[in-house]
């Protein structure tokens, strides 16, 4: 496992429980707007997975879940047997994944693996390879989609949206994608901080934000407004 970042506690990022989150490095895609290029390029100082463990040794009963994102998870070989030390400690899992290996996670959700899903839906699929800046086969991403409707203990998708390259129709787009899904959201782009890409990208408002969400609210059974 190579981990490239840490954070001990967290009432976010796992609905409802307490989590500690670790990112591991490395990404097959290249999103202009990611907020974790040194993740991505594998440019972080690595976090033992001794030191994960220990942690979560002696912290038995004040948190509940390990939250493992990226990067890409999935690209990890022996991700696996480091979920099963986490669970084996009495620890919920969550992982955060672009959908771009369905296989594994399709193995992982067969073996029980994995409480709580989070997919990250770029685009429309026809603006994937703009987004993503690779090529990407969006039979595996539908696939993940439907893998984690009809499998995953609990889920949600969630779109970083973006004016340059998320408008209205997009996102009813997406959303008719994601039909009868449990949870979506709609998320507000981080603009302090450092990107992958050099240009700068605007902003949609908190009301332009609510107004999405409530145009499509009626393809899920929850859909929000995440970071505004």
């Amino acid at each position: 496992m190579n981990i490239g970042g840490f954070q001990e506690t967290s009432l976010l990022d796992y609905p409802g429980k307490i989590a500690a989150i670790i990112w591991t490095t490395g990404c097959n895609f290249r999103c202009p707007f990611c907020y974790n290029p040194d993740l991505v390029f594998e440019k972080t100082d690595n976090v033992s997975v001794e030191h994960i463990l220990s942690f979560l040794d002696a912290r038995k009963g004040k948190i509940d879940a390990l939250s493992i994102s990226g990067g890409e998870p999935f690209l990890q070989r022996d991700l696996k047997d480091f979920i099963l030390q986490v669970k084996n400690r009495g620890y919920l899992v969550k992982v955060d994944t672009n959908g771009s290996f369905p296989d594994r996670l399709k193995e992982f959700l067969d073996e029980g693996l994995i409480d709580y899903l989070s997919m990250d839906v770029k685009a429309t699929k026809n603006k994937y390879k703009e987004i993503t800046g690779v090529s990407v086969d969006i039979d595996d991403i539908s696939t993940s989609i439907g893998l984690i409707k009809d499998y995953a203990a609990d889920y949600e998708f969630k779109t970083t949206v973006i004016p340059k390259f998320h408008q209205m129709e997009d996102i009813v787009e997406i959303a008719g994608w994601l039909k009868g899904s449990k949870k979506y959201f709609l998320q507000q782009f981080k603009s302090d901080t450092s990107i992958i890409s050099s240009e700068t990208f605007s902003r949609y408002s908190k009301e332009e934000l609510l107004n999405m969400c409530e145009l499509v609210k009626p393809y899920f059974e929850k859909c929000h407004v995440r970071g505004v």
